[in-house]
């Protein structure tokens, strides 16, 4: 497999919205038209299904994750398994199947992390939990996270191909949560589990 192949395929995976096919099959709403609009496992859990919103989150994070294990067991190079977990995130981001109407991309860059490298993915998981916990801000533990992310793969491994792929990542995490940021600085952001009532399915 050619590293544009390994991109084109990880993205194709990546385009599956698990936020709007879960809240299809347990028939709620579209998570695109209510809270933040961001079809993302945060935001479906503030339609009051948990089990909705715990699926949500292991999926988007699955659908990087095992494309990149495949990827690694097939014996790829580097830069094509940086560029099939890179292109998951981009497909989150911008899914061809779903008008490119996607998310955040922070399930899907932690499934990633933690194929690249179970210690990478584990500390930046650590990093998102300990913010998380102590402000219940989901926005800003991914911005947390997000800005540790490179800094702890370049301490673990130095400058290759897939500090590259980390960075690109984070940096577009960042900019996804511009809205995010704002709101934050402003004293509007949502808490973890805070509710949003949204229209009938």
């Amino acid at each position: 497999m050619t590293a544009s192949l390994g991109a084109v395929v990880g993205y194709l995976i990546g385009s599956l919205s698990f936020a709007v096919i879960v809240s299809r099959l347990f028939g709620l709403a579209d998570p695109r038209s209510y809270g933040s609009g961001n079809p993302g496992a945060t935001n479906v859990l503030r339609s009051g299904h948990k089990g909705a919103a715990i699926l949500t989150l292991l999926f988007d994070a699955l659908k990087a994750y095992v494309p990149v294990l495949v990827a690694r067991q097939m014996g790829l190079d580097d830069l094509t398994v940086t560029l099939v977990g890179l292109g998951a995130f981009l497909g989150h981001l911008w899914p061809v199947f779903f008008r490119f109407e996607g998310g955040k991309g922070v399930a899907t860059a932690a499934g990633a992390l933690l194929a690249f490298d179970p210690a990478l993915g584990g500390l930046v998981l650590l990093v998102w939990l300990g913010v998380a916990v102590i402000t219940r801000y989901s926005s800003l533990a991914a911005l947390c996270a997000s800005l540790a992310a490179p800094a702890i793969q370049f301490w673990l491994h130095g400058w290759q191909h897939q500090t590259w792929g980390v960075l690109i990542m984070s940096l577009l995490l960042i900019w996804r949560h511009e809205a995010n940021i704002r709101k934050l600085i402003a004293g509007q952001e949502s808490k973890i589990g805070q509710k949003s009532a949204p229209p009938s399915a």
